[in-house]
């Protein structure tokens, strides 16, 4: 197959050859546009255009300087590169930015930009302006760099087994074991090496806690979940909806938690099912192992997308071609997966923590679904068309786990191992889908109670998880790992109040995968065709595009909980 590299668009505003080496070499591209005469419709469209260059520019530069570091945070040069662009660029930045959404929102032309684009950025615009305040310049700067500590302490986190050393990740691998005394002391290892940072953790909450509080209440807000409700641009739904998603998950979905647990308490004929018995398979076997290192998973997923769609293992295959690609577990890399959009190339770039598990596999999945919307948006006509909310990017990435599905068979030998990866993926859904739920009623606690003390955080966490959790597991004896297991979220430390969205999108995707398995065609067409939106429509618009609805009603979290319990039935 000849692979084509899209070619960068050329830049029409910044020099070919500028680099983002200093603010003083920075600063005259937004002096530029802030003393522009803007007479005309054409001169307020080009304005765009040119402001969107100078974001595209800065937010590349700062993309690899993030993805250099979380590849190794053991590199010093690369973590001061980073730390250089939060600390020097961004505060920098910021008022200049709130002066030109300022200057685009006086101009007597706005209201002439009838394309339905603009009308949504204008809208993030408005509330930009409305929120932003010059004292809360440095309050951010540090919140980030207070947050990047999270992944360093992570990244950092290592344990000892059979003589060898293990990042967590490769250590969790173990829990899948059919050996049930390894499984438990793996186990053990990995919540005493996350308690040992547990008191430095709790006191990086509760500063970021209170710098977040101080941001909200310089911007007039009584809390900060309100405030990040407009600084995320929710516009499309409220913290009420969110009570309404977590009330839902309770209802409809934690019962079938309690069922599932039962059923592999029985399967696994013991007295207890403890934590370290929830990734083992129930009947006994081996853990499946999809592939075996980095290149296989790449092959394998290439293929998978390419049966789907030959446009979608393209995708994959381009990204592999430019370097795009960071698949490994290894030791001082920085935990989790993600897929960074590369606003100027428009090629972006997936970083994950691969060991040999079905979950890597999917978390391929996931993120080259990221990656096909970074394709189908990189050529709207500015950066903020592009800048999708994650209600929508993440169904892309989770409805891209199921639409593969149909296709797994290149990873597995046999029929029986085929069928097992797709009951382990929908039982990992429905499991999804009560964490995300206790994570996101946690976080609306914490910030309606920021001056918590420690008990009560405890407590408050007790509560909650307990309501979102099945009653089967037993956990005595591990209280202080259950008080403190909320420590390994990362999102509550790096982009909080950013978790409640995989619920919401984990729901769109079933729906989108029950459209495509009544009609594979008509299905998937929607799905892309909804992705190609960008964010040129409201959410509900988008998800309506894709023939789904943006509901967290219990009657229809019930209906698509149906359709996902027919399909496990189907796969026994």
């Amino acid at each position: 197959m000849t692979i084509k590299i899209p070619i960068k668009p050329p830049r029409t505003f910044i020099p070919e050859n500028f680099n983002v080496e200093s603010w003083e070499l920075t600063e005259p591209w937004f002096k530029d546009l802030l003393d522009r005469n803007i007479n005309s419709k054409e001169d307020l469209v080009r304005w765009f255009k040119d402001s969107s260059e100078l974001e595209s520019v800065l937010s590349e530069d700062l993309a690899w300087r993030y993805i250099r570091m979380t590849c190794d945070t053991a590199n010093e040069e690369a973590v001061k590169q980073y730390q250089f662009f939060i600390t020097e660029i961004q505060p920098k930045a910021a008022p200049y930015t709130d002066k030109l959404n300022r200057k685009a929102l006086e101009s007597p032309f706005i209201d002439v930009l009838d394309q339905s684009g603009y009308k949504i950025m204008m809208r993030s615009i408005r509330t930009e302006v409305k929120i932003f305040r010059e004292e809360n310049i440095p309050l951010q700067t540090e919140i980030q760099t207070e947050a990047q500590k999270y992944g360093l302490l992570s990244g950092a986190m290592t344990v000892e087994v059979d003589g060898k050393e293990l990042t967590l990740q490769q250590a969790g691998v173990l829990l899948q074991s059919t050996d049930r005394a390894l499984r438990e002391e793996v186990y053990h290892k990995i919540a005493t090496r996350r308690l040992a940072d547990k008191k430095t953790l709790d006191e990086l909450y509760t500063k970021l806690i209170g710098l977040r509080d101080e941001v909200a209440r310089n911007a007039d807000f009584s809390n900060f979940r309100d405030y990040m409700f407009d600084a995320m641009g929710r516009f499309d739904y409220t913290p009420q909806d969110c009570f309404d998603f977590h009330e839902s998950i309770a209802s409809e979905v934690v019962p079938l938690l309690n069922d599932m647990a039962k059923k592999r308490q029985n399967r696994l004929s013991i007295k207890e099912l403890k934590p370290w018995d929830k990734a083992v398979d129930p009947t006994g076997k081996e853990a499946l192992k999809p592939f075996n290192t980095g290149n296989e998973l790449l092959e394998r997923s290439v293929s998978a997308f390419s049966k789907l769609r030959p446009y979608l293992g393209e995708r994959l295959s381009i990204m592999n071609k430019m370097g795009h690609l960071d698949l490994e577990s290894r030791k001082a890399k920085a935990p989790g997966g993600y897929n960074y959009p590369l606003a100027e190339t428009g090629v972006p770039f997936i970083f994950m923590n691969a060991t040999s598990t079905l979950r890597d596999m999917v978390t391929l999945m996931h993120e080259g679904g990221h990656a096909v919307h970074s394709f189908l948006t990189k050529d709207l006509e500015l950066s903020a068309f592009k800048n999708t909310p994650s209600e929508v990017a993440e169904l892309a990435s989770m409805a891209m786990e199921l639409l593969s599905m149909d296709h797994w068979d290149v990873f597995f030998d046999s029929e029986e191992e085929l069928k097992r990866a797709k009951r382990e993926h929908l039982e990992q859904l429905i499991e999804t889908l009560p964490w995300v739920a206790t994570i996101d009623k946690f976080q609306h606690w914490v910030y309606e109670n920021p001056n918590h003390k420690l008990q009560e955080r405890k407590e408050s966490w007790n509560r909650v998880f307990d309501e979102f959790s099945d009653h089967i597991t037993n956990w005595d004896g591990l209280q202080e790992i259950k008080d403190n297991s909320w420590q390994k979220q990362l999102h509550l430390f790096e982009v909080p109040f950013y978790y409640i969205e995989y619920g919401m999108a984990q729901l769109g995707a079933i729906a989108v995968w029950k459209n495509y398995r009544e009609n594979p065609k008509k299905g998937l067409g929607q799905y892309l065709e909804a992705l190609r939106l960008g964010y040129t429509r409201p959410i509900p618009e988008i998800y309506e595009t894709a023939g789904i609805r943006f509901d967290f009603s219990r009657a229809y979290i019930s209906k698509l909980m149906e359709f996902v319990k027919s399909e496990l039935e189907r796969l026994y």
